[in-house]
């Protein structure tokens, strides 16, 4: 049992011989403290030292971090750093031997050539940068259409009033994460992918262990092989049996070179994930914090017509990706007062970054009437999130209806036994019991 800040979770840690791999952030870093929703103290620290302060990792490594907006901006749209993690590992990635020649490198001014002049294969897209990224960015944007992201938006309802209904009728209290959060953003990219709704549960159960940093090595690479089979399977389906869905797009559109399948995989491996995790992470902990904020939840139930706003606010005021992302400088830069070294690893941090002082005023303030409101919560230059407006439709509907057909909604729990993901890839809470009237 590990405590965080006042709170206490019931995850078991990591074992000492992954942590320094798998977890190498120091823990200060992720510790949230009385307040859920505010960024770790430890990062508020590190922003009162500059917009880019140093950090020393776990495994030995350092890492520059980013707190400015800024500077997070200008970072993420400089070619000077990349998001090739096959040609250039971040520091995340090292063990403490390959820190130790990784430094040397640097210090040597060797640190930014490419550990291989070799293109990356497979289709992990957001891990790449242009030529390579470019090409499976573009096929992709070209299946984003406006027709499919309108039928998206009507079943996006069915199955938010589904669920809500299901809640319903089972009664009070239930577990708005289990019940709601997570599988309408999951069932909703199972139907933009074209997933069988029978295979959709296994999906779920496999990227859950997938994010989940507290897993053990062997129960990762077994989800891992599970998913891959699984994808490779769904792949094969769409070349014999094309369908009006974005695999089968892929398939058979016109891309030259025609995708492979170890392509094909990567690529649908990486939207199911990012298609239901942070979407169903921000319902969730965007409805923890309208709970938590009565005057808020007040002015939206009286004010449905604020949705659009709230959702933009909530999207900066909580920041669910709260690891990244992650750059590696291909050549020494100035950035935010610093020089970063060829070879450098750089982390934006999105929780501070979206509350910086010099861009938003009172930031620590939730304010559904927030106006011009445009956060980094997706992202920013040519890795910025495609899937950005379902994100937003399913947001925008699936807290409507919850308010809509659940009044008097509340916690069935103290708000300090709510169990906050602070050991995944991306944060929320692990389960959120509520009551309505």
């Amino acid at each position: 049992m590990t405590t965080t800040g006042d709170r206490t979770s019931t995850h078991d840690p990591v074992p000492a011989t992954d942590v320094l791999i798998r977890r190498p952030l120091p823990p200060e870093l992720l510790a949230r403290g009385s307040d859920p929703f505010a960024p770790p103290p430890g990062l508020d620290a590190l922003r009162a030292q500059g917009p880019v302060a140093g950090v020393r990792l776990r495994n030995g490594a350092h890492l520059w971090m980013v707190t400015g907006f800024a500077e997070s901006k200008a970072l993420l749209t400089d070619e000077r750093f990349s998001a090739d993690t096959h040609r250039h590992p971040n520091a995340m990635q090292l063990d403490p031997e390959q820190v130790v020649r990784h430094q040397a490198a640097v210090a040597a001014g060797t640190g930014g050539c490419p550990v291989t002049d070799v293109p990356p294969t497979g289709g992990r897209f957001i891990f790449m940068d242009p030529p390579e990224h470019t090409r499976l960015r573009r096929l992709l944007v070209g299946q984003f259409t406006v027709r499919r992201m309108r039928a998206l938006e009507a079943r996006v309802r069915e199955i938010a009033v589904e669920h809500v209904e299901a809640m319903r009728a089972a009664g009070a209290p239930a577990d708005l994460v289990t019940d709601f959060a997570l599988p309408l953003p999951s069932l909703v990219i199972c139907e933009l992918l074209g997933v069988a709704p029978a295979d959709r549960d296994g999906f779920q159960d496999r990227t859950a262990v997938l994010v989940n940093l507290d897993a053990d090595e062997e129960t990762r690479l077994r989800a891992y092989a599970e998913q891959d089979e699984f994808m490779r399977g769904l792949v094969a389906d769409k070349r014999a049996h094309p369908a009006d869905d974005l695999i089968s797009g892929l398939v058979h559109g016109d891309a030259d070179p025609a995708l492979s399948d170890r392509e094909l995989v990567d690529i649908s491996s990486m939207l199911l994930g990012a298609g239901h995790e942070t979407t169903a992470n921000m319902l969730a902990l965007g409805t923890f914090a309208l709970l938590e904020h009565p005057d808020q939840l007040a002015a939206l139930r009286a004010e449905p017509e604020l949705i659009d706003t709230a959702v933009e606010e909530l999207l900066r005021y909580l920041s669910v990706v709260h690891t990244g992302p992650v750059r590696v400088a291909v050549q020494d830069v100035e950035l935010g007062g610093v020089t970063v070294r060829a070879g450098d690893t750089v982390m934006v941090s999105l929780p501070e970054v979206d509350r910086d002082p010099g861009r938003w005023p009172e930031p620590d303030r939730l304010d559904l009437r927030r106006t011009r409101n445009h956060h980094l919560a997706f992202g920013h230059g040519v890795h910025q999130c495609l899937g950005q407006q379902l994100a937003r439709v399913e947001l925008r509907i699936g807290l409507a209806e919850l308010l809509a057909r659940l009044p008097g909604l509340r916690l069935a729990v103290p708000p300090a036994e709510v169990g906050l993901r602070t050991e995944m890839v991306i944060y929320g809470v692990h389960s959120l019991p509520v009551a309505w009237d």
